[in-house]
């Protein structure tokens, strides 16, 4: 047996190597006529049905509008049904022809069951299920006072989308539907504090891709990876050290630092987009797609500079790392954040 692996591993390397030097240049470019292919012959969604989970605010609503716009019939899921209700009047408004408000807890396997059901006992199809709902952490491990606080970001973040696909694929199976999950840029990006957070995405990115190849054709699957995009995650909103949720927009300054924030209207439109062009992944904004280049292959260089701009010195307050001060120095705030997320803004029952 070690001869085999001694053998390999002097063989596989190379083998490897030239294969992709040969086969990648094609590869790419049949990868390019599929995708012109996908922009002719776009998913037409006018009177499909598309479950959307988290879509009382941020993506998940504009999501909810963008399918709208498109005469899509919806069914809309979250905690908070007041928000809900209006997210739904709004997209009536916008065209679609029916829409249908649960209220629901992801992280409960009952209520994913319950917003399945709810959809085919009033549609009798499902077409499009979009698993969005997310809550987010940030906080550094050793700070955490009870670390079994946080297994409701599991709960919410990759447990909720397993509820809701495994409930859901029969349906998506015979209508040869499509799943949209977000999950997040932060899936390969190690940021400091987040490292719950990043984990349930990472979590989130690899089931997926698994289910990629047990779904076949019969079923498919387009991966949203964002990066920091206007929602209330950017306002500042995210569990604390002590396991409470908060908002906290120095902390939220302290993590997004000088990185743009997207308008959360251009990027519900790229992600409906997509999935109607039958993509397997998206990234917006587009740029952030470079973070993964530098995660493969300087690492290192990566993790050097988050310490550098987000890990304090001995005696400095958590919140004011160096990035932080760079914030508040230039005032590039103003410049590089939408107005909605300066002040928070959470919506509330």
């Amino acid at each position: 047996m070690d001869l085999i692996h001694s053998f390999l591993n002097l063989t596989a390397p190379p083998f490897t190597f030239f294969s992709l030097l040969f086969l990648l240049p094609p590869f790419q470019i049949f990868k390019f006529f599929l995708s012109i292919l996908g922009t002719v012959f776009s998913e037409d969604v006018a009177g499909k049905v598309v479950i959307i989970t988290g879509a009382s605010s941020g993506i998940g609503e504009s999501l909810a509008y963008e399918y709208a716009k498109r005469g899509a019939c919806l069914v809309l899921a979250a905690r908070r049904e007041r928000s809900l209700q209006e997210v739904a009047e709004t997209a009536r408004d916008l065209g679609s022809p029916d829409v249908v408000v649960v209220r629901a807890d992801v992280s409960k396997v009952e209520d994913c069951r319950k917003v399945v059901d709810q959809a085919m006992n009033h549609f009798g199809r499902l077409d499009h299920l979009v698993n969005n709902a997310g809550i987010s952490s940030v906080a550094m491990l050793e700070e955490v006072e009870d670390v079994t606080d946080f297994r409701a970001i599991m709960d919410v973040n990759f447990w909720g989308y397993v509820y809701m696909t495994r409930f859901a694929a029969p349906y998506l199976r015979n209508s040869r539907g499509r799943i949209i999950v977000l999950s997040s840029s932060a899936s390969w990006l190690p940021a400091p504090r987040m490292s719950f957070y990043n984990a349930s995405k990472a979590a989130v990115a690899q089931f997926f891709e698994t289910l990629r190849v047990e779904f076949g054709p019969d079923i498919g699957i387009t991966l949203v990876t964002p990066g920091f995009i206007e929602s209330e995650l950017t306002q500042g909103k995210f569990f604390n050290k002590a396991g409470r949720l908060e908002v906290d927009q120095d902390m939220r300054d302290v993590q997004v630092s000088m990185i743009p924030i997207q308008r959360v209207e251009s990027c519900a439109k790229a992600i409906v987009r997509s999935a109607m062009r039958g993509e397997r992944y998206v990234t917006e904004p587009a740029w952030f797609r470079t973070t993964f280049m530098w995660k493969m292959f300087c690492p290192e260089l990566l993790e050097w500079m988050y310490r550098l701009f987000y890990i304090t010195g001995p005696g400095d307050a958590p919140s004011e790392p160096f990035s932080k001060k760079i914030m508040d120095y230039t005032g590039a705030k103003t410049l590089l954040y939408p107005e909605s997320v300066h002040v928070p803004a959470p919506k509330h029952d």
